[in-house]
């Protein structure tokens, strides 16, 4: 039976296999969504079944759902609900609203020659690979030598920490314990306005269609948010920390130590070894050295734990 969507045909009538062409789901796949109960049963006609244009349209839904992350559980859910007349309009836009953008900045493209330029000009490959692993550079399938740059402030950064001297390793960790850090934050900001906020919004059923449009509203209002906070935290943090950096140095009397100033170490050769089996040659300084920063920060944060709980307490018996 072949497609008749023709205008003045009547409904489009599809086979499994038209079905699967239009929609983009295989026939494997549209055999397991009616067996799970999220696609109707096709009409029966002689030995042939038939689908039509709400087979179609709810293939579409499904797919949409599965490319914002819902399982085919609650997606069964939804369905449903839609099914009984509840709508899913709303819960669509809910979705879409938590799926878009959280920034206004928007993404950029450059060659690899602009971004060896933008890097004093010395191709490193290391470097550009380990930008690919963070996200920081997304390679432009088909455009060899082109990258997407889902946040040129990101790479802005980078460009100027680089220009200050910093080795793009460091620039690399840090990232990766920043990101670790904000995480985190974002996390528990998560978690702290779904209790206060979004609790009423997330019971066993899916959300109605007027509660769906109202938490979507409220989304877009608390959305700034989480980064204001953030900002001025960091502010706040920055400039406490910075002072009392800059007091210590001064009052030490000790001229500032050169940080870029390299020095020969001497490492046992199946260390070194094992290090280059694990990174490569290229990497192995680069590993030590960022081995080794971790490990000062982890002693330091220890010793200052130790002198908190070593403080002295007040007796507060008398």
């Amino acid at each position: 039976m072949d497609d008749q969507s023709g205008a003045g045909q009547g409904p489009a009538e599809y086979r499994i296999e038209d079905l699967a062409h239009h929609s983009g789901a295989t026939v494997r796949t549209i055999r397991a969504y009616q067996d799970r109960g999220l696609l109707p049963r096709p009409e029966r006609r002689g030995r042939a079944n038939v689908y039509g244009d709400a087979h179609l349209a709810r293939l579409r839904q499904i797919a949409d759902l599965l490319d914002r992350g819902y399982t085919l559980a609650s997606i069964k859910e939804l369905l449903a609900a839609w099914d009984a007349g509840r709508g899913l309009g709303g819960v669509l836009g809910l979705a879409a609203e938590v799926d878009g953008p959280w920034t206004d900045e928007k993404a950029d493209r450059m060659t690899r020659a602009e971004l060896d330029a933008a890097f004093g000009g010395e191709p490193d490959e290391a470097a550009v690979a380990d930008a690919i692993a963070l996200g920081v550079l997304e390679p432009v399938p088909g455009r060899d030598g082109e990258f997407l740059v889902p946040s040129p402030q990101e790479l802005s950064v980078a460009v100027e920490l680089h220009a200050a001297g910093v080795p793009l390793s460091a620039i690399s960790g840090h990232l990766r314990e920043l990101r670790g850090q904000v995480e985190h934050i974002a996390s528990r900001f998560l978690e702290f306005t779904t209790e206060h906020v979004f609790a009423r919004y997330l019971g066993p059923n899916p959300p109605s269609e007027v509660d769906a449009t109202e938490a979507a509203a409220l989304v877009r209002r608390l959305r700034p948010l989480a980064q204001q906070s953030v900002d001025a935290e960091l502010a706040r943090a920055m400039r406490l920390f910075a002072t009392r950096h800059l007091k210590h140095h001064l009052a030490s009397g000790q001229p500032a130590r050169r940080t870029d100033e390299a020095f020969p170490v001497a490492l046992p050769a199946s260390t070194t070894q094992a290090v280059e089996a694990l990174v490569g040659r290229e990497n192995v300084a680069a590993f030590v050295a960022a081995a080794t920063e971790r490990e000062v920060q982890a002693r330091t944060l220890d010793a200052l734990a130790a002198s908190r709980g070593n403080s002295p307490s007040v007796d507060q018996s008398a």
